[in-house]
């Protein structure tokens, strides 16, 4: 991340807010130093491809906070008893993100939900946020994000969806590969089989971590 000086007034506020948010949330989890070089690296995974920089401190920040939640159940700082589900694919702009929504829909506050690239988009699918939205789930506040180290260790179940060799792998983590048409370039009615598709999948994997589902 640029040194604080060189930044905007307004992206340095932004920072330091988020900085502050971060700290009182993980106060006595993590010291200030881990929580401020946690916000650096996420505002500089988004700040080098980015053509709009007004809201690249929230993204930091909600980027920074996933992490520190990884981290801190990586190290047994954290022990929710939630199961934690990451999706792969290689975008994180379409299928993950359909993925990631379904699950916070049908399992709510009953499991934990993650997803990722392995070459992130600058933005969600325009038709998946469509095709979603049109069962009643919103992913338009979604973005693409990375997949980091701590992120992926800390899922009991990684699910990947056409990222071949480039998805992480780490032994003693449950791996499902789910082949689906990837719905970059297409238009929503080519997106609802692919929607729906992602909707069964995710029922019966929560089904198989005995996740209580609605609906």
């Amino acid at each position: 991340m640029p040194a604080l000086e060189e930044l905007p007034t307004d992206v340095r506020y932004a920072l330091n807010s988020a900085a502050k948010n971060l700290a009182e949330e993980f106060t006595g989890t993590f010291s200030v130093e881990t929580i401020e070089q946690f916000l650096a690296t996420s505002y500089d995974q988004f700040a080098s491809g980015a053509r709009i920089t007004s809201f690249l401190p929230l993204m930091a920040e909600r980027f920074a906070r996933q992490r520190l939640q990884a981290l801190a159940k990586v190290e047994g700082k954290s022990k929710t008893g939630l199961p934690t589900v990451l999706f792969l694919c290689v975008h994180n702009a379409g299928r993950s993100q359909m993925a990631l929504g379904w699950l916070n829909h049908l399992a709510g506050p009953n499991a934990v939900g993650w997803s990722g690239g392995s070459e992130p988009g600058t933005e969600v699918n325009p038709s998946a946020v469509a095709a979603m939205a049109e069962v009643g789930i919103d992913i338009a506040q979604e973005f693409p994000k990375p997949w980091t180290s701590e992120i992926v260790q800390a899922a009991d179940v990684v699910v990947t969806m056409g990222c071949g060799d480039s998805c992480p792998f780490f032994p003693g983590t449950r791996y499902e590969d789910w082949e689906l048409e990837d719905p970059a370039g297409q238009g929503v009615d080519a997106v609802r089989p692919i929607r729906d598709d992602i909707e069964r999948r995710v029922r019966e994997l929560l089904s198989s971590l005995d996740v209580p589902v609605a609906g």
